[in-house]
C-alpha cells in the first residue's frame, strides 16, 4: 500500500479514469476525487492510498470521510484474491485508525475477489445506495432553465446554490477555486440554472474521457425553490453537459432513503441499476 505525493494524482486520476467502464457498478470516479480536491491537492493526496500488483497500480483507496473509505478496483483485478487479502490486511492494520472498530465503513461496490473478502471477514452490511445511469447515445432534449458554466463571476451563486441545498455545505469561494484549479478539473464542468433571474439550483459533472461514464457529484436545489421540478432540469442539463463533453453516459449515486433524489433522478431519463450496500466493519 502507498500514500500518494501531490505529483501523483494526475496519475491516479487518469488510472481511476481509465477504470470507468460501461456495465460495470458505479465505483470511485475521478469526479470524487475532483470534488475533494476544494480542500486541497495535500487533503486529497492525504487521504488517497494505493495498492499495486507488481507496478501497476490495481486498486486505490480513498478516505472520504472520517469513518468512510472508498474503493476503486482496476477491472483487470477485480477477481485478485491476494489484491483483496492485502487491502483486508492494510484495513486491520495501517488503516485500523482511520476505520475503527464498530465505525469503519468501506464502500466496495466493484470487485468480486474484495466483496467475498470482507463478507467472510464478518463485514457487515451498511445502509442502501441506489445507482442511477443514463445513455447518451441520444441527445438530450433543453430545459426550462437558463443553464450556465460557472465562471469567476458567477462563483458567488454556486456557493449560494450549494449552501442552501445543503445546510453546513463546506463549499467556499477559496475551496472552489482550489477544485477549479486541480487536474480532474479539466474534464468538469460547474452549472447553474436560473429561473426568473435567480439561481435555483447547481451541478458539478466530470468526465472521465470520451466514451466513459461521467459522474454528477454533487447537484442541488436551493430548498426555497423545491417542488418545481428543477431538480429533474437540473439533471437533465447535467446529461446535455456530459454528452456534449463525449460522456457515453451520466452516472450517479444517492441514498435509497433520498426518495425525492432517487425519483428526480428518474424523471431525469435515468435507470436504477439497483441497491448496493457499504460494508460496515464488526
Amino acid at each position: 500500500m502507498l500514500t500518494p505525493t501531490t505529483t501523483d494524482l494526475p496519475d491516479i486520476i487518469d488510472t481511476v479514469a481509465s477504470w470507468q467502464r460501461e456495465g460495470l457498478p458505479v465505483q470511485v470516479h475521478p469526479g470524487d476525487l475532483g470534488w475533494y480536491q476544494r480542500f486541497g491537492a495535500d487533503a486529497l493526496a492525504s487521504a488517497l492510498r494505493v495498492w499495486t500488483v507488481g507496478d501497476e497500480p490495481a486498486a486505490v483507496g480513498f478516505l472520504d470521510e472520517s469513518e468512510l473509505i472508498r474503493m476503486a478496483v482496476s477491472p483487470d483485478y477485480a477477481d485478485d484474491r491476494a489484491l483483496a487479502e492485502a487491502i483486508l490486511a492494510d484495513l486491520n492494520g495501517d488503516l485500523s485508525e482511520l476505520l475503527p472498530a464498530g465505525k469503519g465503513i468501506v464502500e466496495a461496490r466493484f470487485g468480486s475477489a474484495l466483496q467475498n473478502t470482507l463478507t467472510e471477514a464478518g463485514w457487515g452490511s451498511d445502509e442502501p445506495w441506489t445507482q442511477l445511469s443514463r445513455a447518451l447515445e441520444a441527445s438530450v432534449p433543453p430545459v426550462p432553465l437558463r443553464i450556465e458554466a460557472v465562471t469567476a463571476d458567477l462563483v458567488d451563486d454556486r456557493i449560494s446554490v450549494e449552501a442552501a441545498a445543503f445546510p453546513g455545505s463546506s463549499l467556499t469561494r477559496e475551496r472552489w477555486e482550489q477544485m477549479a484549479g486541480g487536474y480532474a478539473c479539466r474534464q468538469a464542468r460547474c452549472l447553474i440554472g436560473y429561473a426568473e433571474g435567480e439561481a435555483v439550483g447547481a451541478t458539478t459533472v466530470w468526465s472521465a474521457g470520451r466514451g466513459r461514464p461521467g459522474l454528477i457529484e454533487p447537484l442541488g436545489v436551493d430548498a426555497a425553490h423545491r417542488g418545481h421540478g428543477f431538480g429533474v432540469a437540473i439533471a437533465e442539463a447535467a446529461a446535455a453537459t456530459l454528452r456534449a463533453m463525449g460522456a457515453s453516459s451520466v452516472t450517479v449515486a444517492t441514498p435509497s432513503s433520498n426518495t425525492a433524489a432517487v425519483a428526480a433522478y428518474k424523471a431525469a431519463g435515468m435507470d436504477s441499476l439497483g441497491e448496493v450496500t457499504d460494508f460496515r466493519r464488526p
